[in-house]
């Protein structure tokens, strides 16, 4: 979830009940803000077109649903940049088999982009509300693949792994080692990396064998810090 929010709009109440047919502002933010710069993964662009970001929002903020930004959802939250998502998610490689783990849950939508692309997703959240409320907003628009629990994500979710992918959305000064160690071999994982006062580098990390990684960096970006055991202090 990049970038502080401002304000603590109310997610308790999503707008699910005023979800419309809004598949041309979809279409239109797939082209302009990510087909235009470069991401071409078919599955991926076709999914950002189906799962209605607007539902992940708060009512007052729904009409901002399909901005080329990020959205504020409350405490100091936010949903991500579609074209953050869709570069995060396109970045993993994933195949329809694959189980996957989400650190930093927020409203769901990176959840539910996910699920359309992986057979599992379990996703963590530290803060209680938003994890109430995903879960909820999750399970009342049929996202049944995805499992949501709350707690410490610089830990992991340790009874699920290993995973082949593992999606992190808050920057930490070092991937997690319980992160690296719960990904599976040939495993993929995507999180930002650096102090989170500035910009960071959004890296992979694929795990090639048993304490055999591949670092790359993929571009500058900033996000939220990464609050945990291996991450920055709350």
């Amino acid at each position: 979830m990049m970038s502080p929010a401002c304000g603590m709009p109310d997610l308790s109440a999503p707008a699910i009940a005023r979800v419309d047919d809004r598949r041309a502002e979809r279409e239109r933010m797939v082209a302009e803000q990510i087909e235009s710069r470069g991401i071409r993964d078919r599955m991926v662009l076709e999914e950002m077109r189906e799962v209605p970001r607007e539902a992940f929002l708060p009512a007052s903020r729904a009409g901002h649903a399909y901005d080329d930004s990020p959205v504020p959802i409350g405490q100091g939250q936010t949903i991500s940049q579609p074209y953050m998502v869709a570069l995060m998610v396109s970045a993993l490689r994933l195949k329809p088999t694959d189980r996957v783990l989400e650190v930093g849950t927020g409203s769901g939508y990176g959840a539910a982009v996910l699920s359309r692309l992986a057979a599992e997703v379990y996703t963590v959240e530290r803060l209680p509300s938003l994890a109430h409320s995903a879960r909820k907003r999750l399970g009342a628009l049929g996202y049944a693949s995805v499992q949501v629990r709350e707690g410490d994500g610089s830990l992991g979710w340790r009874e699920h792994a290993p995973y082949d992918g593992i999606v992190v959305t808050a920057a930490a000064s070092l991937v997690p080692p319980a992160l690296l160690e719960q990904l599976g071999i040939g495993g993929r994982l995507i999180m930002p990396v650096g102090r989170f006062q500035s910009f960071q580098k959004l890296v992979r990390v694929t795990k090639n064998g048993d304490d055999d990684y591949e670092f790359e960096q993929l571009m500058d970006v900033a996000f939220v810090p990464l609050v945990g055991a291996e991450g920055w202090a709350g």
